[in-house]
C-alpha cells in the first residue's frame, strides 16, 4: 500500500479544459470520497487514476512511482463500476476469479482467494449462481469481490450504488464502510450523492467545474463550507443564502423584501458586499407577528423525525427544519430569525468564505421561537 498523489493534474478534450489543475494527496489506507454535480470532472479524474483516460499534464503517483505512462493493468488499481460489468454467462465464482485467471494464477490459488473474498462479502452460498439470479446488491458485491481478489493498492469506485434502490443503497453503504475498516485499503469513491459522501468519507473532496472547491472531513465541510458553492451543494436541504452588506459600525444588513434589516454586527469594513448563509436547522421560525422576517409557508415536508418548512421570502425560497408535529403551517404567515452565532459569511464577489464572527446587533430584530406543538 502507498499514498496516492495527484499533482497539478489537468485534462483537456480537443483543447477544451475540463480539469484545471487538481492537487490532492490521499494517505495510505484512507477512504476519500469525491463529490460534485454531474459534469464537474469527478469521474474523469477517477478514470485518469485508473489509466483509462490520458493525462494532459501533471502527474499521478502511487508511492514513489509516477503512473502516467504505466498501463492500467500494472498500476495496482482495481475499479468498481456503476453498471457492475459482470459476465452474464459466468457464475459468481468465475466472475470473481476472472482477473486471477487472466494473470494465470494456478487453479488452487485462484479457488482459495475466491473463497476468502466470498466469505468477506457474504457471497459463499451464491458462488455457483449466475448474475441474472442475483439481486442488485448481490451483483454489486460480486463486482467488489472481483476488484478485491486482485489485492490492489488502490480501490476506485465510480458511482457504484447509483443503480440500486434506496434501501439497498443504505445497506451497501454500511457494507462498504465495514469492508474498508477491515481491509484498510486506500479507496477513492466518486458520487454525486451528498448523503453517500458524508456517510462514507474519511476525507471529502468537493469538486465544481473541474476544480477542487474544498478538502476536509465531512464534519468540516458541512460546518464550515469554504465557498458559496459548497454551502449550497452540501446539505439536504441546502444552506439558505441571502445577499447582504456591511453598514455603519460593522452592522450586518440583510436584503429583505421590506428593506434592509440588521441581523448582527461584524468587524468588516462598511460597504463590503457579502452573502449570508444559515443552515435550515439553525433558522428559527415563529408564528408571532413581527418576530423576524415575514415569510409564507408554501409546503411542509414530513420526514418522520423532523419536518422541513419551505417558505417564500420575497423572491427566494427558504427552508427551515422543524421538530415533528401535526401543526398545519402550509399557506400561513410566519416570521424567520437568523441567529448571529449560526451565520456563515461569504465574499459576494469571489464566493469564498470570510472567517469572521457575527455578534448580536445592539438593536436586532426580536428573537423567534419554534411553533408550539
Amino acid at each position: 500500500m502507498a499514498d496516492l498523489t495527484l499533482s497539478n493534474l489537468k485534462k483537456s478534450y480537443d483543447g477544451k479544459p475540463v480539469l484545471h489543475g487538481v492537487d490532492i494527496t490521499i494517505p495510505d489506507g484512507h477512504f476519500v470520497v469525491i463529490v460534485g454535480p454531474s459534469g464537474c470532472g469527478k469521474s474523469t479524474l477517477l478514470r485518469m487514476i485508473a489509466g483509462l483516460e490520458e493525462v494532459t499534464s501533471g502527474t499521478i503517483s502511487i508511492g514513489e512511482t509516477v503512473m502516467n505512462d504505466i498501463e492500467p493493468a500494472d498500476r495496482g488499481c482495481a475499479m468498481v463500476f456503476q453498471n457492475y460489468a459482470l459476465y452474464p454467462h459466468m457464475t459468481v465464482r468465475q466472475n470473481i476469479a476472472y482477473p486471477l485467471r487472466i494473470a494465470k494464477l494456478p487453479r488452487a490459488e485462484r479457488d482459495s482467494k475466491v473463497e476468502a473474498v466470498a466469505k468477506i462479502l457474504n457471497l459463499t452460498e451464491y458462488l455457483d449462481r449466475r448474475p441474472a439470479q442475483l439481486s442488485g446488491g448481490q451483483r454489486q458485491r460480486v463486482a467488489m469481490g472481483r476488484a478485491m481478489v486482485r489485492e490492489p493498492d488502490v480501490f476506485l469506485f465510480d458511482e457504484p450504488l447509483s443503480n440500486l434502490d434506496a434501501l439497498l443503497r443504505v445497506q451497501m453503504r454500511i457494507e462498504i464502510k465495514k469492508l474498508h475498516r477491515r481491509l484498510k485499503a486506500t479507496s477513492v469513491f466518486v458520487t454525486h450523492d451528498q448523503v453517500e459522501a458524508m456517510t462514507l468519507a474519511d476525507t471529502l473532496i468537493v469538486m465544481n467545474a473541474g476544480r477542487v472547491e474544498q478538502i476536509g472531513s465531512p464534519a468540516e465541510v458541512y460546518r464550515k463550507p469554504a465557498s458559496v458553492f459548497v454551502a449550497g451543494f452540501m446539505g439536504a436541504p441546502a444552506m439558505n443564502l441571502f445577499p447582504a452588506a456591511i453598514g455603519a459600525g460593522g452592522a450586518l444588513v440583510i436584503d429583505a423584501p421590506t428593506g434592509g434589516v440588521g441581523i448582527g454586527r461584524t468587524s468588516l469594513a462598511e460597504g463590503t458586499p457579502v452573502t449570508v448563509g444559515v443552515r435550515p436547522e439553525n433558522l428559527l421560525l415563529s408564528e408571532t407577528a413581527g418576530a423576524g422576517l415575514p415569510a409564507t409557508v408554501d409546503f411542509v415536508e414530513e420526514l418522520g423525525g423532523s419536518r422541513v418548512a419551505y417558505c417564500t421570502l420575497g423572491d427566494r425560497e427558504i427552508a427551515a427544519t422543524l421538530p415533528p408535529g401535526d401543526q398545519q403551517l402550509e399557506g400561513r404567515p410566519v416570521w424567520l430569525t437568523l441567529p448571529p452565532e449560526a451565520l456563515h459569511l461569504y465574499d459576494r464577489i469571489t464566493g469564498q468564505r470570510i472567517d469572521v464572527p457575527v455578534h448580536a446587533a445592539r438593536s436586532s430584530i426580536p428573537s423567534a421561537f419554534a411553533p408550539s406543538m
